[in-house]
């Protein structure tokens, strides 16, 4: 048995597993596919997207999404990804030469079956996106985010290679280095747009069984933001190592930063998946435990908040609620249903309430900025709370080696190595009111966020016009990928799915 060494210099048997959840809902447990299975199903994959006919729609035929833009329904049948679901090996001791333990993922296994893979295993992949049903391809060519990306990046950013369907057809190998180079940094923020990953090869870390949390108040924007600049930089708190990283604001004079760091063993672990709501619990306890499961799916069982919408978060509706039903793509579906067939804009009509605009976002601002677009948020949007997740690129130890200061390495998503940014999550919806259109909120957030050196994710609402969306969004990169990835260009340009939403 070999035994590795975590961040924080403990040693850690990478098949002794962590105790089992205490929650409600037992966490799944997974198993490897190997080489063949995958193999075999990536031959479904080509034969199904050679079968559909020049000039015909393109998509993915997956059960669920965590897009929240209306797309134009595309004729004919689906991409077969149903055997691309699973985790295809897991290499504890590092064999393979990447440093450390790594994992080969198929495109479209979803973080919950990845980390159903991992953990009995003593790992987890260095950033888990907050949502169960988010897809490992699905963070790479879009965007993810979690409380560890303060200090390890977003997910592409412990990709070491992975094997993409072009839009030509083809199934192409794409390493930091080698012939498909532009492509693997150019992939990142193309949402499918060059085509799908089918492969990916992952770095991992090693886990301990809990997560011990402080939940700490700040009285301002500008107290949180500096105490960010702070933990990101120095990746301690008031004498605290700090190894996760997140929060949410309030208002502007109630503000949380929940500090985490890994543990053998804690007095008692929390339990959100029944009657108590995660979210409500920073102002409550100053300090909490979670299992590393649960830690991980801290924010899915609500939604983060969104689940107060369906009435999930009134005690008596959540009795009778069931607990395997309390998780993000049961809302979603609920989402796509009042999309299709808005009940609920016709009972506000009926009652003479004026119409709604979605304000689904999450943007990327500069920490130095970061409290000034709070201030200017909570002015302008009627909305909280508000997520808080701090990010920097990884300068070293990822597949793009040691980055300078200032360098810009992933083109269609131009984040800055060596700068700290804070994403800002809001997601709900706002009157329209009278004289003004739908839209009109989203479109000065985005006016608003050029002011204030960010960016936002396109997985939502986006309103811009050809030359400002190039010229955020990789232009100058994007036609020369496009051309040798998808000459015939049967895979919709990125401008035409995040902005004309086809």
């Amino acid at each position: 048995m070999t035994t590795v060494v975590s961040s924080t210099g403990a040693a850690v048997p990478p098949d002794v597993p962590p105790p089992v959840s205490t929650s409600r809902v037992p966490p799944r447990i997974g198993s490897t596919r190997g080489a063949m299975v995958h193999r075999t199903a990536v031959a479904r994959l080509v034969d199904s997207y050679r079968a559909i006919p020049p000039g015909a729609g393109v998509r993915l035929a997956k059960r669920t999404s965590n897009l929240f833009r209306p797309r134009a329904a595309a004729s004919g049948p689906g991409l077969d990804v149903s055997g691309l679901t699973g985790v295809i090996s897991l290499d504890a001791e590092g064999a393979d030469g990447a440093g450390g333990p790594t994992a080969d993922v198929q495109g479209m296994c979803t973080y919950e079956d990845l980390v159903a893979v991992t953990l009995p295993k003593g790992f987890m992949p260095l950033v888990v996106p907050q949502l169960r049903t988010i897809t490992l391809g699905g963070a790479v060519t879009g965007l993810g985010i979690e409380s560890t990306s303060f200090r390890s990046g977003l997910p592409h950013e412990s990709v070491l290679e992975f094997d993409v369907l072009t839009g030509a057809g083809d199934v192409v190998t794409a390493t930091p280095r080698g012939e498909h180079a532009d492509l693997f940094t150019g992939f990142p923020n193309s949402y499918g747009s060059l085509g799908y990953a089918v492969r990916l090869r992952i770095q991992l870390e090693p886990v301990h069984p809990y997560v011990a949390l402080r939940n700490v108040r700040f009285s301002s924007p500008e107290e949180l933001a500096d105490a960010v600049a702070l933990i990101a930089r120095e990746r301690a708190f008031d004498g605290e190592e700090v190894q996760f990283l997140d929060g949410v604001m309030f208002s502007a004079t109630e503000g949380y930063l929940t500090l985490g760091r890994w543990a053998d063993d804690v007095p008692a672990a929390s339990d959100y998946t029944g009657s108590e709501i995660y979210y409500r619990s920073l102002r409550d306890r100053g300090r909490d435990a979670l299992t590393a499961h649960d830690y991980l799916w801290r924010w899915d069982t609500d939604w983060f908040w969104c689940s107060r919408a369906f009435g999930a978060q009134h005690p008596l509706v959540r009795r009778v609620w069931p607990a395997a039903k309390r998780r993000s793509d049961v809302y979603h579906r609920m989402v796509g249903l009042e999309n299709r067939y808005q009940v609920a804009a016709r009972i506000d009509r009926w009652r003479g309430r004026p119409a709604r605009e979605r304000v689904v976002q999450d943007v990327e601002v500069p920490v130095g900025r970061t409290a000034e677009f709070l201030r200017w948020f909570l002015d302008n949007v009627p909305m909280t709370p508000v997520w808080i997740c701090p990010l920097r690129l990884r300068s070293t130890g990822g597949p793009l080696g040691d980055l300078p200061d200032g360098a810009r390495p992933w083109p269609l998503y131009p984040l800055r190595a060596g700068e700290t940014y804070v994403n800002v999550g809001f997601w709900g919806t706002v009157p329209i009111e009278h004289g003004q259109a739908d839209g009109d909120v989203n479109r000065r957030l985005e006016e608003a966020l050029t002011g204030f050196e960010g960016h936002k994710s396109l997985y939502s609402d986006a309103y811009y016009d050809k030359d400002s969306f190039w010229a955020r969004y990789g232009g100058e990169t994007y036609p020369a990928l496009k051309e040798r990835y998808d000459p015939q260009a049967r895979l919709l340009d990125l401008y035409a799915k995040a902005v004309r939403r086809r």
